[in-house]
């Protein structure tokens, strides 16, 4: 074998070596772009999901503030009918023009029991501050007093009454507390 032909047949096995790697480079890039499209046909899928899932959290939010917002003014409803008869009352009581004081002064009283017995079934009691140590959660120090004979922190007198909803105090009451002075 001359040297041509040595030539000629190593550059026929480089030849067909290239060839063998062309083909093999063909096949595995056919093989990534395989892939690579089914990558990008999941990530379509994902971001399909996605977008769906956004839009489902986004009409139950609508829904619940919706909801919340029809449970709130049925509440409001529910509240006002029960006050209705008791307006109903006062409008009564003022023009029936009561012949005595005493009828009229029941009729606030009856009136003001209706109100009292509509709070409690709403979940709101009176608090009883009047003769009680003088508490800061629960009461509003609008005024002082000496008083010797009632006993130091001790509320005198209530000008508006504290309301809680059981152990939570609703509106604080508004008193007068005892502080004995100390200088004496």
């Amino acid at each position: 074998m001359n040297k041509n032909q040595r030539f000629s047949a190593s550059s026929d096995g480089q030849d067909n070596q290239v060839a063998r790697e062309l083909e093999s480079l063909k096949t595995e890039m056919g093989s990534v772009e395989a892939e690579l499209d089914s990558l990008k046909k999941e990530l379509e899928a994902q971001k399909d999901r996605y977008l769906r899932l956004a839009a489902d959290f986004d009409n139950f939010r609508k829904r619940t503030t919706e909801e919340t917002g029809r449970k709130a003014a049925a509440q409001k409803e529910t509240l006002i009918r029960e006050l209705l008869p008791i307006v109903d009352n006062l409008e009564r009581a003022l023009a029936a023009g009561p012949e005595s004081p005493d009828q009229l002064r029941e009729g606030v009283r009856m009136t003001l029991q209706q109100l009292n017995d509509l709070l409690r079934r709403h979940g709101i009691d009176r608090e009883e501050s009047l003769g009680r140590p003088f508490d800061p959660h629960r009461h509003e120090a609008v005024a002082i007093r000496n008083d010797p004979s009632q006993p130091d922190h001790t509320v005198l007198e209530t000008f508006q009454r504290g309301y809680r909803r059981g152990d939570e105090v609703f509106r604080p009451a508004k008193v007068v507390v005892n502080e004995l002075s100390t200088s004496e």
